[in-house]
């Protein structure tokens, strides 16, 4: 013997009774919120068997877009018909505050402020430990040279930091530094005489990173005290007068063809008589 049960499927048309309820719904919102705030009915909606929502506009100017949902339902066999909840919800074009981010993904670079504390989590990926001795985040990185690794506590680069730059830390400050303006695609560094590698003061970087950065120590420099690419440049270049030409001096202009007549001691140029040029000529 076999047993069937029988399903009933929820219709989506709204339930006569609940539908006819406009005038309990908006009683029931006015007694929470009061008249002033509700505004027309919108319509209803069939949230299921005997369960409709009635949809008032919300006149509050604070919630534009926004509409007062009355849910009702009846129950089975009942005539009465009955208010479940009164809620607030936003309409199509209601404005709605941005979605949820957490804060470490809010953060943007100078939101540090002082005293303020941004502690790098457990499993940040740009960082690992101190102790890891093979493969791309070796210890051995941090070294001039790669064969030699640390055999005391003392020899670590920082004695007491648990943790260093990942691989992937690195790649991404490399390409952070790459493309800002310390990097080579700036108009400064299009205009310089010549790039920061082969600069005076152009201060490398120990380990991977010091292939491609350095910190510039010009104090005339506008990049001074920062990183900068060894392919950046500025025009405080300490080589950038070893090339220019001297300025020649110029050579002064004599006029000679106009004069100046001018007193001397025992000679007056009011009694003085002058002849013409053209004397000779004649």
């Amino acid at each position: 013997m076999v047993a069937v049960t029988s399903t009933r499927t929820r219709t989506r048309e709204p339930d006569r009774a609940c539908a006819e309820a406009v005038d309990l719904a908006r009683d029931a919102v006015v007694a929470v919120v009061g008249a002033a705030v509700v505004g027309g009915h919108l319509g209803v909606q069939a949230e299921g068997e005997r369960v409709v929502t009635h949809l008032f506009d919300c006149a509050d100017p604070a919630y534009a877009g926004w509409r007062w949902a009355v849910t009702v339902v009846r129950a089975p066999r009942a005539k009465v018909v009955t208010v479940s909840e009164t809620v607030l919800l936003p309409g199509p074009g209601a404005l709605l505050a941005p979605d949820w981010v957490p804060w470490q993904d809010r953060l943007r670079p100078g939101d540090l402020g002082v005293g303020d504390l941004l502690p790098a989590p457990p499993d940040d990926e740009r960082l690992v430990p101190l102790v890891v001795l093979e493969g791309d985040d070796a210890v051995t990185d941090w070294f001039g040279d790669a064969d030699a690794g640390p055999a005391e506590p003392s020899e670590l680069p920082a004695p007491g930091r648990s943790r260093v730059l990942s691989a992937i830390g690195r790649e991404y400050a490399s390409e952070r530094w790459y493309a800002s303006e310390h990097g080579p695609r700036t108009p400064l560094a299009h205009a310089a005489p010549a790039h920061c590698i082969s600069c005076g003061f152009f201060v490398p970087l120990s380990g991977e990173l010091g292939r491609l950065f350095g910190a510039c120590a010009n104090a005339y420099a506008p990049d001074d005290g920062r990183v900068v690419s060894a392919d950046h440049g500025c025009g405080a270049h300490s080589e950038s007068m070893a090339g220019a030409v001297a300025a020649r001096a110029v050579a002064p202009v004599i006029d000679e063809f106009g004069y100046d007549l001018v007193d001397l001691p025992g000679v007056s140029v009011e009694e003085t008589v002058f002849e013409p040029l053209s004397r000779g000529a004649d």
